[in-house]
């Protein structure tokens, strides 16, 4: 009788296969989970605001490991003006992506031969809709409210209820959605202080003019939006041998020819991994497809993108954006004007919501992040360890501040005002001291070119031949 139960009961386990199994569940987990850290650092513009501030995925709310570069605000400093320029959080794919993918899903659905990768991503939930078409997901409203949350911790004395908040922001839905966000957090940050007040409510004032400049500016449009050759780097690094290897080995794994797919449909499934994992937070099965090496190759593609349409490639990339540095120290000048005459500051706080785009150019135009040689096509090893990697500088939810201080124990009246910047909440060394405090008698000086000869009409006026030529760019 005794020999009925020598093995397990039919439909049960063992206790040891079932510890066997959880070990290689949590295995599979952590290798998933490793993979997913090689990749997530990859994602340029698609990355989660998480990737360059690592503490907030342990406490969302953190400020962080203190910074050495703060020198200020000390007892002798305090912030006269904060003007904030924020990107808006984690959003859906736009309708162009979004297509994209379907073509590539219904290919790998319509696979007769039988291939476990491409089986694996055919039985993928396809629930990505044409209508949600680059929206500002649950995820981006969180990454507003929180940010607002520690704006208000960092700067107590600026974004406090006793304070004047002007909020603007570019038409998009996705910035407006960002700003409402913003203000719903910023009211659960300072409800405990009186007196009582509906920031959530507050308005913000759509102005495209200074938050989507690019769009107004006729020679960028012209000449490097719409121009089918202005983007030859970028076609040529599509083309280029990095890029043949990576599109070789995805077809492998999906067996599929190589002629059915393109540099576009594979970067569509690198983006589907960075979305899923910014939006859900989940390992997708599209990031199987791909290891560090194709990640930094795709990243590479990306980030020459956005150097020849968004940054240094092209002149009128940066200087498209004087428009919005202009009004930047026009209102730092202002408080600056109001202080010395003991008025009170009629813009203390300054939050506006836009893009990458809004960002990527201003950064330029300032000189940051910029490499001695151009990203370029043939240039790919060389660039390995360059200072341009967008998803480092405007992930989503990036925020560049501009803190404007009164020192009034200052030894010279030059000393008596001084900025210091922050990029994704994190100081930035100034280009032309490498120092994270200026004076803003300095910083004037150092800008005194574009504040005095950056006149967007003319910057942004096509030649009377209406030459489309990248030559004069």
């Amino acid at each position: 009788m005794a020999s009925c139960f020598r093995g397990p009961l039919p439909g049960r386990r063992s206790l040891p296969v079932l510890l066997l199994l959880l070990r290689v569940s949590l295995a599979q987990e952590r290798a998933a989970a490793a993979a997913m850290s090689l990749l997530s650092g990859y994602f340029g513009t698609k990355s989660r605001y998480e990737e360059v501030n690592q503490h907030l995925l342990r406490d969302p709310l953190s400020l962080g490991p203190p910074d050495p570069g703060y020198l200020l605000p000390s007892a002798a400093c305090a912030p006269l003006q904060l003007r904030a320029l924020i990107r808006h959080g984690t959003r859906f794919p736009t309708e162009k992506q979004i297509r994209k993918l379907g073509q590539l899903h219904r290919l790998l659905r319509s696979q007769e031969r039988p291939c476990p990768a491409a089986q694996r991503l055919a039985r993928w939930d396809m629930w990505y809709q044409p209508d949600m078409d680059g929206k500002l997901a649950p995820k981006g409203r969180l990454d507003m409210e929180q940010l607002a949350w520690r704006l208000a911790a960092r700067f107590p004395g600026l974004l406090s209820p006793q304070r004047r908040f002007a909020f603007a922001s570019s038409s998009k839905h996705r910035c407006v959605d960002s700003s409402a966000a913003f203000r719903k957090g910023l009211q659960l940050a300072l409800q405990r202080q009186p007196p009582a007040r509906d920031i959530e409510n507050e308005t913000t004032k759509i102005n495209d003019k200074l938050m989507r400049f690019f769009d107004h500016c006729e020679k960028f449009v012209t000449c490097v939006e719409e121009n089918a050759t202005a983007m030859y780097e970028v076609d040529a690094f599509k083309q280029g041998p990095e890029m043949k290897k990576v599109l070789e080995k995805i077809a492998a794994t999906l067996c599929v020819p190589v002629r059915d797919l393109n540099a576009d449909l594979v970067q569509v499934a690198f983006f589907t991994c960075s979305f899923e994992l910014a939006i859900k937070n989940v390992n997708s099965p599209w990031c199987s497809l791909f290891n560090e090496d194709d990640a930094k190759v795709l990243e590479y593609l990306n980030d020459l993108k956005q150097y020849w349409k968004r940054g240094y490639g092209y002149d009128i990339n940066s200087r498209s954006s004087c428009i919005l540095f202009q009004d930047i120290f026009k209102h730092l000048d202002k408080a600056i004007a109001e202080s010395k005459s003991s008025m009170p500051i009629s813009s203390p706080v300054i939050l506006q919501f836009g893009h990458a785009e809004t960002l990527q150019p201003l950064l330029a135009l300032m000189g940051f992040f910029k490499d001695e040689e151009p990203l370029a096509a043939n240039n790919y090893e060389k660039q390995m360890h360059r200072k341009f990697r967008s998803g480092r500088i405007v992930p989503y939810a990036s925020n560049l501040i501009f803190v404007l201080y009164h020192c009034d124990q200052a030894k010279t009246p030059e000393e008596e005002y001084q900025v210091q910047i922050l990029l994704n909440e994190k100081l930035l060394p100034f280009p032309h001291s490498e120092e994270t405090v200026s004076l803003y008698t300095d910083l004037k000086n150092h800008y005194k070119d574009i504040l005095q000869n950056c006149h967007f009409s003319e910057e942004c006026k096509l030649s009377k031949t209406n030459d489309t030529s990248t030559d004069e760019l």
